[in-house]
């Protein structure tokens, strides 16, 4: 049997992407400031990136990235068990422990890393992951890639969580979830799924991207605003790269199980430590989220005021009190064509499809940050409505006629 051509697996991919409204192009931001950027030669403002806070471009975080750059160089050397952990490395871990209450943090070149380096190192034959169907697949693939059974139950639903810890056999079992949703913006319930984990002897482990910076006492996330600690949770990730503005993303939880990551996650062995000046510019980052409390404050009112008028305009928001505050549409042509008739307008908002949604559940992932001014979010707002109005006038049954690149 002759093998197939992969070149022409990808044409065909492609022709089906197409045929669906589905491909996705990238763009390329030239310039940033604050909640504006220069996009292809067009001034946009960003309603679509992470930065919560408004600390990528904090001037303490950008001044401790330079200073540590021109003293310690632009890059990690070597992994950090060889001889790439630098001090600035070890301050971080300890200043995110503190905030977080945990014993012991570990820090990672990303979210993406830290997931399968926790399921990976913990995980293996006989053993099982139980996670949320909506979770992000950075958990999904590190529970393959790890060789475990996975099992997923309905998004938010801790009574289909224990079926699915009731149904498994004898072996080690950990209950993931994200805490912040990042396409619908809800919050786990990690109350009950903290129940669930205790009763069926699972592990709960938190992906909390969204969520640390921007919920709970002093920003702590959303294991702190369930009023859970170590105990309860064992492991929980914070990411850098979202509302500290900067990159990477840190583990942390109980001293013992941090130590075994340590020691045997692939993804932290065999890996170049993350360059010390991202590691300053995150604690610098860090002590600001700590501290600044308007921020979160500022950010809440924020959301309050847009679902506010979105209820107005007659907007099909979904439930979330969270920064990520996803317009409904369904269909992925017509969310393109919002997200380009946005664009014409000056607003950058990520029509965002399948398979990073599931089927049907195309939507405007709008993201709010404490550096959005009230009459910014009046013109978003004023915006939307229009869009929504101009393509409902261009659709030919279920086919939206105006023309719109994908843009995410």
């Amino acid at each position: 049997m002759a093998r197939p051509d992969l070149h022409q697996r990808v044409a065909a991919a492609r022709a089906q992407r197409e045929a669906r409204g589905r491909t996705r192009t990238r763009r390329s931001v030239s310039r940033r400031d604050g909640t504006g950027c220069e996009v292809d030669g067009r001034w946009l403002l960003d309603f679509c990136g992470n930065d919560y806070l408004g600390l990528a471009q904090h001037f303490a975080v950008v001044d401790a990235l330079q200073d540590t750059a021109a003293r310690d160089g632009a890059g990690g050397v070597a992994s950090h068990l060889v001889c790439g952990h630098h001090a600035a490395h070890d301050a971080l871990e300890k200043e995110v422990a503190d905030w977080l209450g945990t014993p012991r943090a570990l820090l990672f070149g990303s979210g993406f890393m830290a997931n399968l380096a926790v399921l990976q190192a913990l995980l293996g034959d006989g053993d099982a992951c139980v996670q949320d169907r909506l979770n992000h697949a950075s958990l999904i693939d590190a529970a393959r890639l790890a060789g475990c059974r996975l099992r997923r139950y309905p998004h938010a639903d801790a009574e289909g969580a224990i079926r699915q810890l009731r149904s498994l056999p004898e072996g080690a079992a950990i209950l993931a979830t994200d805490g912040v949703f990042s396409m619908d913006g809800d919050v786990a319930p990690l109350r009950q799924l903290a129940l669930v984990a205790r009763a069926q002897r699972a592990l709960l482990y938190v992906d909390d991207a969204h969520g640390v910076g921007v919920l709970g006492p002093e920003g702590r996330g959303s294991v702190a605003a369930a009023k859970l600690g170590v105990a309860q949770v064992p492991l929980q990730l914070a990411t850098l790269g979202k509302a500290l503005g900067s990159y990477g993303a840190v583990v942390a939880g109980d001293a013992d199980l941090i130590q075994h990551l340590a020691e045997t996650a692939r993804p932290y062995l065999y890996t170049t430590a993350l360059p010390p000046a991202l590691a300053a510019a995150a604690l610098a980052a860090v002590k600001l989220a700590r501290k600044d409390q308007w921020r979160r404050d500022k950010l809440q009112a924020t959301i309050a005021h847009f679902r506010a008028g979105a209820v107005q305009r007659g907007l099909s928001l979904l439930p979330s009190d969270s920064a990520i505050q996803p317009l409904q549409v369904g269909d992925d042509r017509v969310a393109s064509a919002m997200a380009a008739a946005l664009e014409d307008r000056g607003f950058w908002v990520a029509a965002i499809r399948p398979p990073s949604v599931p089927e049907g559940g195309a939507r405007l992932r709008i993201t709010l940050g404490a550096g959005h001014e009230r009459l910014q979010v009046d013109a978003l707002l004023e915006a939307l409505e229009r869009a929504r109005d101009q393509v409902a006038g261009h659709r030919d049954g279920t086919t939206v006629v105006t023309p719109a690149a994908a843009r995410a």
